[in-house]
């Protein structure tokens, strides 16, 4: 028992040692690797970075021959923080366990690995470290191959064409095409709390779009609100016509839009996260420049 509660308190090399084999594999190590992030659950921690500290230990197979100290022919360092940083990047997690899983996942997704053992650490939200451990192996990981995403329509429909009595007939005309498509509005054209602070206020904007996003859903009976990616990805999949609830995803994506004032603006970006083959845009509005995806009137 003693020596359970050693291992479980000690580092990824010290579980790694203890859990090999009689003939242990080779390894590579990164320790106390302190990166700040904005993670976590709890309302206080949204938009306050923390620190967080990594340790990893990867079990690596043994290769036919000598790498001829060719950095291209082993596992690299750098490839463990790319690992932390670009799942950091890929969006806003509430979970260590998430972040641990995907971290996880894509070191495991290079050719040398056959185990990893990783430690994440919140250093700043008590007087100890609080964190979470993991060990997985290749064959847990064993991919699968993805069908490819489909590519939507987004639709951006202004206050006008939300209240006009042709609704149902713009969106019959939307479903015919042969891409799932997704509704996107704007702010409703009644008054909101005007704060003069950034964050507050963008909360603000984006919670009336989300209002308007139930005013549209409540016009035609085909029509959800969804506000999550997996909502958005299902919903494609399975060739619904849903309206987009945007807060989720514009908080918690870095490189999203830092206003909800332009409702046109976000549908342009939404279209780019989800390589929509068109934005069609209902009612006189202006489409961002910046657009990456085809624009076209309704």
């Amino acid at each position: 028992m003693t020596d359970e509660i050693h291992q479980a308190f000690a580092h990824p090399e010290d579980r790694a040692a203890a859990m090999a084999p009689a003939d242990p594999p080779d390894r590579l190590s990164l320790r106390d690797h302190i990166v700040a992030a904005d993670i976590g659950a709890f309302q206080q921690e949204r938009g306050q970075e923390q620190r967080l500290r990594f340790s990893v230990v990867v079990e690596l197979a043994r290769g036919g021959g000598d790498a001829g100290d060719d950095v291209d022919q082993i596992l690299s360092y750098d490839r463990l923080t790319e690992a932390i940083a670009a799942e950091l990047a890929a969006e806003r997690l509430n979970l260590l366990e998430t972040l641990a899983e995907n971290i996880a996942a894509r070191i495991l997704a290079e050719p040398q690995p056959t185990r990893v053992f990783l430690r994440i650490e919140k250093l700043d939200r008590g007087p100890g470290a609080l964190g979470v451990e993991i060990v997985r192996s290749r064959a847990e990981a064993a991919p699968v191959a993805a069908a490819e995403a489909p590519h939507p329509v987004v639709a951006y429909l202004d206050n006008a064409t939300i209240a006009a009595p042709d609704l149902s007939a713009r969106l019959d005309r939307l479903a015919a095409t042969a891409a799932p498509v997704v509704l996107a509005v704007g702010l409703p054209d009644t008054t909101r709390p005007a704060t003069g602070d950034g964050p507050c206020q963008i909360r603000i904007d984006l919670l009336a779009i989300e209002q308007n996003a139930w005013v549209l859903a409540s016009r035609d009976p085909r029509l959800n609100v969804v506000a999550t990616r997996t909502e958005l990805d299902w919903a494609m999949k399975q060739g619904n016509m849903v309206v987009w609830a945007p807060a989720k995803l514009v908080l918690d994506t870095p490189g999203a839009p830092a206003s909800g004032e332009d409702g046109v603006a976000l549908a342009a970006w939404l279209a780019g996260e989800l390589a929509a083959l068109r934005l069609v845009v209902h009612g006189p509005v202006s489409v961002p420049a910046a657009c990456r995806v085809p624009v076209e009137p309704a």
